[in-house]
């Protein structure tokens, strides 16, 4: 199925499982505060995500690393595709500083893609979680990183701050991938979740977007193809198209459905299995310490 076949199909009304709460509570309403007075940036806020209020309710947050512009151009993702700026080394320092004056418990670092870095941004990654344990030794990390091409040298920095969990997102089943995730590969992403696995990381997470029009049997064989590198933790979403430039969503998934996922998944032997339509790759990130 080609990009162009994708973009042709016509859009659904949202189903009523997709309706979002406002955020409320007075952890949130604090957090909020503190985010607009010091100006931070969580992929929480800029991403508008439907669930920040619970997750910020729990000391949860969500931050961008290596600038706002990605060189790769997938077909699902809503960053800005371009050539990013230079790399700002006060970063790690900035970041570190928002989880402190925000009180975040359990943070999870991500980052676009910085093809055009030697390193891929991995220097910056590592000094960012060195940073990040200095003022804030009490939080815990999630790292959910790029695939850094398959570089084991790049993938080696991430593996030595020793962050508590380590993700990197599939996205979609094989055969889609080509479309919507253009410059990756699915067996790629296998290989670099199975060597952070092989060289000792505690915690794997992979999360995966529902509703591109892959089939039941597909997302069962991704599933299975993430267990067969020892995965402990996967999500499981629906997909919402960013802007009309973006690739369509073919289908929303019922929430019968998810659950039916999580409970195969589980069967499969997954320690943890998010699985419904608001699922983001950082939902309930707390939890998956355990």
């Amino acid at each position: 199925m080609s990009t162009e076949t994708l973009s042709k199909s016509k859009p659904s009304p949202k189903p009523k499982w997709l309706r979002v709460k406002l955020p409320t509570g007075k952890k949130y309403t604090e957090l909020r505060s503190l985010v607009d007075k010091y100006k931070l940036n969580t992929i929480c806020t800029s991403g508008s995500c439907p669930n920040m209020g619970e997750c910020w309710g729990e000391g949860t947050a969500t931050f961008m690393i290596l600038g706002n512009i990605c060189t790769r151009s997938c077909g699902f993702c809503g960053v800005k595709t371009g050539r990013p700026e230079t790399v700002n080394w006060d970063e790690p320092e900035k970041v570190a500083r928002s989880i402190k004056i925000m009180s975040i418990k359990h943070a999870v670092i991500t980052s676009v893609d910085r093809d055009d870095l030697k390193d891929m941004g991995s220097i910056l990654w590592a000094e960012t979680v060195k940073a990040i344990r200095r003022m804030n030794p009490n939080t815990t990390l999630e790292t959910l990183i790029p695939d850094f091409q398959g570089n084991t040298k790049h993938i080696d920095r991430i593996i030595a701050v020793a962050p508590e969990v380590v993700s990197h997102n599939m996205e979609t089943v094989k055969r889609l991938t080509r479309e919507v995730r253009i410059q990756a590969k699915y067996e790629r992403s296998l290989e670099v979740l199975n060597y952070l696995k092989t060289q000792g990381v505690r915690r794997t997470k992979s999360g995966i977007m529902l509703g591109l029009g892959e089939t039941e049997e597909e997302v069962i064989q991704t599933l299975k193809d993430l267990r067969s590198v020892n995965l402990d933790i996967v999500t499981i979403g629906q997909y919402l198209q960013p802007s009309k430039k973006h690739l369509p969503v073919k289908e929303f998934i019922t929430p019968t459905q998810f659950e039916k996922y999580k409970t195969l998944g589980l069967k499969m032997g997954f320690r943890h299995v998010e699985s419904g339509a608001l699922v983001r790759s950082s939902y309930k990130a707390q939890k998956h310490l355990n």
